[in-house]
């Protein structure tokens, strides 16, 4: 998908070279047009897809391109596009984005207004948006106005849907580009016309040694800065900042002259307003830090909506690493599971192994691994777990390099039973199963209750597993209820490019852990009780914790959160509970609770987990 609509860019961008903008341009060269798929890599392709949201003229016929308001003699090009040009469309007025920042959630709204400068005034046009988006980035609404109507998304039911089908624009057209790259049409927009667009999105903010980081598609080709006329172009940006936490806000850096409106205890305010010559050619990007040597955390409180399908209240239990570097992160003992089928071949395989060879750069000497590699067969590296030492992991690569090619099926229970015995006498560390798949198997559900009895019989700590899963035919449901389950974390990577880098930040982030066994007392007091995620990970450097759910009954004034640091000994923090009055819990929680829910839905097939995504 990425990859053919990167080459309609391409071919919309030569079309665009028979628009005459008047005495003061030089016209195109040549009007004679031919399309050549093949002429330049699919690397360079690549560099096609939208860095910020961008307008596409949808072009079926060549012969509709011209200046709208210059007229040109254009010899006629005979045929049609097949799939149609993509030709990017110019950006007027004022561009601008709220963001409002929230633990490690952003909502980003933006706003602008395009102009359709290639499409002959007596004609019209579809108009494809694509919308990329920041980190897990999942597109909330849209609203649109062009010249004598306009749209907005609407969520329905699925059972609704034939109802409401003659009301749904036959436009819309809404699919994944890839990743949280987002795309859907406008339907016939006149030549000519200028349209606006408002889109609001939530994505979240990574986070590395204490520090908050958040990146927004912002940067726009020189393309889509209109041509030929002097028109004026303003771009705003209005930062919100609430960590949540009641602590000091230290501001690190970022990408856009920002103004400071605002400084609170947690709390901070910034504008960039500004006159352009040229629309943004860099992201947007902002980070500060929530300063605390010791770990900390709490629990925030907030009624349910009017009309939720679920009348509990919520609540949000998190806790923080802090930047204590004297805390100690577990010893580990890792065993990696490569998928090795054939689906797995060229660049996934090739990024699969590096993205293994990276990570285990990264193990201390005390540390041990192993790898298996499985396709309807398996493959060990070592018969037994190895120490992480220089010698054994340049064999390893010897092993990944010369040993293993991908063919073949793909079978994951039995490989999943041999790095379960590898790993049976872990004592004073932590067991850590990484599994990288590119696939789907016909017996995910029955591995999943496989591993959930196998771990009810563990030792101190018990097994941990990390999904990885690449491209998009892989069960991400499956992969993220087993993450879950073995409270692990989980990620994706939908192109091979970004195999390697998503792969050492997941294990980075699933391999330093430094409290282990967490529990929360005084919750089975409540009348009833919902946690998400039913297993409640453990708390690493790479990642804050945060729990969720809903409960009804009175929730204590505090809570005492308990786990096992590296040194065996157990530790135990008071955190408080407060209502939360300025900071939308729902909000922040909701992506997370909608993705465990999903799988569990998945997992247990319930109509009623099901019904309650949906709201």
């Amino acid at each position: 998908m990425a990859r053919e609509f990167a080459t309609c860019v391409e071919y919309g961008l030569s079309l665009s070279k028979r628009i005459y903008y008047g005495k003061e341009m030089t016209p195109a060269a040549s009007a004679a047009m031919t399309r050549s798929m093949s002429s330049k890599s699919s690397e360079l392709a690549e560099s096609y897809l939208p860095t910020a949201v961008m307008a596409y003229a949808v072009v079926p016929e060549p012969e509709l391109v011209d200046n709208p308001d210059v007229p040109s003699y254009q010899p006629y090009v005979h045929g049609r596009c097949e799939p149609p040009a993509l030709i990017p469309l110019q950006m007027h007025g004022a561009v601008a984005m709220e963001i409002d920042c929230c633990f490690d959630h952003a909502n980003v709204c933006f706003s602008g207004a395009w102009r359709v400068h290639c499409i002959k005034a007596s004609r019209k046009c579809d108009v494809r948006i694509a919308v990329p988006m920041g980190e897990q980035g999942s597109l909330l609404g849209v609203e649109v106005g062009v010249p004598g109507r306009s749209y907005h998304s609407q969520l329905i039911q699925a059972e609704d849907a034939n109802d409401k089908e003659k009301k749904v624009s036959r436009g819309w057209n809404g699919r994944l580009i890839k990743g949280s790259m987002y795309s859907f049409e406008i339907p016939e927009v006149g030549g000519g016309s200028t349209f606006s667009i408002k889109l609001t999105w939530s994505q979240k903010l990574l986070y590395h040694e204490g520090q908050f980081s958040l990146n927004v598609p912002f940067s726009f080709p020189s393309f889509v800065n209109p041509i030929g006329k002097k028109i004026s172009k303003r771009e705003k940006i209005l930062l919100s900042v609430n960590s949540g936490v009641g602590k000091e806000i230290l501001c690190r850096c970022a990408s856009h002259a920002l103004k400071e409106l605002r400084r609170e205890v947690g709390k901070m305010g910034f504008l960039y307003d500004a006159e352009v010559l040229t629309w943004s050619s860099s992201d947007f990007s902002f980070s500060y830090n929530v300063r605390s040597k010791d770990l900390f955390g709490g629990v925030l409180l907030q009624s349910p909506f009017l009309r939720d399908f679920d009348d509990r209240q919520m609540f949000c239990c998190y806790l923080f690493p802090g930047d204590n570097q004297s805390m100690k992160a577990f010893r580990k003992e890792v065993v990696f599971l490569m998928d090795i089928s054939g689906s797995m071949k060229g660049n996934p395989f090739e990024s699969a192994k590096n993205g293994i060879l990276s990570s285990l750069q990264k193990l201390n000497p005390e540390d041990s691994f192993n790898i298996i590699a499985f396709n309807v067969e398996t493959y060990l590296f070592s018969s037994l777990m190895e120490q992480a030492t220089k010698e054994a992991i340049l064999q390893a690569t010897q092993w990944l390099n010369d040993k293993l090619t991908a063919d073949g099926g793909t079978d994951i229970l039995a490989p999943l039973k041999q790095a379960l015995k590898l790993l049976a006498e872990t004592t004073d560390s932590i067991p850590l199963i990484f599994l990288i798949t590119d696939g789907a198997v016909e017996d995910e559900r029955d591995i999943c209750n496989f591993v959930k009895g196998s771990l009810t019989s563990g030792g101190s700590i018990s097994l941990r597993i990390s999904t990885f899963g690449i491209g998009t035919y892989c069960n991400h449901y499956f992969l993220r209820m087993l993450a879950q389950i073995g409270r692990g974390h989980f990620d994706t990577a939908y192109d091979a490019d970004s195999v390697d880098f998503r792969m050492q930040r997941l294990f980075a982030t699933a391999s330093s852990i430094i409290l282990a066994n967490i529990t929360v007392d005084a919750l089975e007091s409540l009348d009833s009780l919902e946690l998400l995620p039913f297993c409640i990970p453990d708390l690493s450097c790479g990642c804050p914790l945060i729990i969720s759910g809903r409960y009804s009954g009175n929730f204590p004034d505090s809570v005492k959160l308990s786990g096992i640091l590296a040194d065996m000994r157990k530790f135990t923090i008071d955190i408080k509970a407060q209502k939360a009055k300025d900071l939308p819990v729902d909000r922040v929680v909701a992506r997370r609770q909608i993705d465990l829910l999903t799988a569990n839905a998945w997992l247990s097939g319930s109509k009623e987990l099901e019904q309650k995504v949906c709201y």
